[in-house]
């Protein structure tokens, strides 16, 4: 029988991790900072390469994204090199009628059945170098980083069939699960840019090439603001866990995969509502139990843009499907910036990694003391994760 949620709090006062704050870049400015960061893993012999990618955002303007770039670290954070820019490959593009694409909330995983570094993302559009009027059309699209080189393929847009095509179809900032046969569940918020969006989790092919969407399960919605978006999906058991962005709360559901239960508002255990809003959330697995990072009001963080920061990790009951209040602690301090833009990576049985940035927007906000910081907040676990490639 599944402990009930006192017994998994009360098991928490001592954490299952040690955490370690790493400070990967730093230094503000004034006209741009760094967003995104987000890392993948590329096994090997004497131990993973871990692979970040990390955009710079324009300050007077709104989620005006240029080149990704890319760090690297072959021993385990002592020592980084980069950030190179990857324009030629994930930078921006000139398309018709002075539109200019960029390819932008990417999210690096490493697929074991392909052995390939699989990043996935979305295209945002321009024109004078502010987005596009809505509605405008999103585009999901991937690249495949090449290890020996190092050097990542010119970023495609994900094959969709007919049926599934959208004016919007963004997987940018979501985690995915990819299934043993090589397949891939990939969660996607979609829409026709004038109502709300909905979310499903798309099952996808991967040859290691080519990236194609062969079934879209059932949408999920809520008729709020903007709908759902920005979807991150966990495995924990045999149960498929998502967690969803709208304006006013946080939402999670339950399923097998590809159909889910009816959205419900993020809680703690004590009947609470968890406090986050319009920012996304995502999992921490281990096979020892299930984690949330997110961020909340009532943090003493009313100064902060929508409450984004600290960023917060909690354990998860997956049967009631709430947070654990007693296991919530900040994992990234609050500076004034917003940390709310974020990505989670397991690196090995020994640790996962919480890569973000202080995102220094509106401007002011350096004024608390944030200037830009990268960091890796890194769990070192107390006990291995068998979920963790070997």
């Amino acid at each position: 029988m599944a402990a009930s949620g006192a017994a998994l709090a009360a098991a928490q006062t001592r954490p299952d991790y040690q955490l370690q704050l790493d400070t990967l870049s730093q230094g503000f400015d004034g006209e741009t900072c760094w967003v995104h960061p987000r890392a993948g893993i590329v096994p090997g012999e004497r131990g993973p390469a871990v692979v970040l990618t990390m955009q710079k955002l324009l300050l007077t303007g709104s989620d005006v994204f240029y080149a990704l770039n890319e760090l690297r670290t072959d021993d385990l954070g002592r020592t980084w090199q980069g950030p190179r820019e990857r324009q030629t490959e994930l930078g921006r593009r000139e398309e018709a009628g002075g539109v200019v694409a960029a390819l932008c909330d990417f999210t690096p995983q490493w697929h074991r059945k392909s052995s390939t570094l699989l990043g996935i993302g979305h295209v945002a559009r321009y024109v004078n170098n502010r987005l596009m009027p809505a509605p405008r059309p999103v585009d999901s699209a991937f690249s495949i980083y090449d290890a020996g080189q190092p050097s990542w393929t010119p970023w495609r847009v994900i094959e969709t069939p007919a049926a599934h095509r959208h004016l919007r179809f963004s997987a940018g900032c979501a985690q995915r699960v990819d299934l043993d046969d090589g397949e891939i569940l990939q969660p996607v918020s979609f829409g026709d840019g004038k109502g709300p969006n909905q979310v499903a989790v798309a099952r996808c092919s991967f040859d290691g090439e080519t990236l194609r969407v062969r079934e879209l399960g059932r949408p999920l919605s809520v008729n709020v603001e903007r709908g759902l978006v920005e979807p991150s999906l966990t495995r924990f058991g045999k149960r498929y866990f998502l967690t969803l962005r709208n304006d006013v709360k946080g939402y999670a559901a339950e399923g097998d995969g590809l159909q889910f239960s009816a959205p419900r508002p993020w809680c703690f255990d004590d009947g609470a509502e968890l406090g986050n809003y319009n920012t996304q959330q995502h999992w921490v697995a281990h096979s020892a139990g299930l984690y949330l990072v997110y961020t909340r009001r009532g943090a003493n963080n009313d100064h902060v843009f929508r409450h984004r920061a600290p960023l917060f990790l909690a354990r998860v009951d997956p049967e009631r499907l709430c947070v654990l209040r007693a296991t919530e602690r900040a994992v990234v301090p609050e500076r004034g910036a917003r940390l709310g833009n974020f990505g989670v990576t397991t690196v090995n049985r020994e640790e996962t990694w919480i890569t973000v940035s202080e995102w220094m927007q509106p401007r002011g906000c350096e004024k608390y003391g944030s200037d830009n910081s990268v960091y890796a907040a890194r769990l070192r676990w107390r006990r291995p994760n068998e979920l963790a490639e070997r």
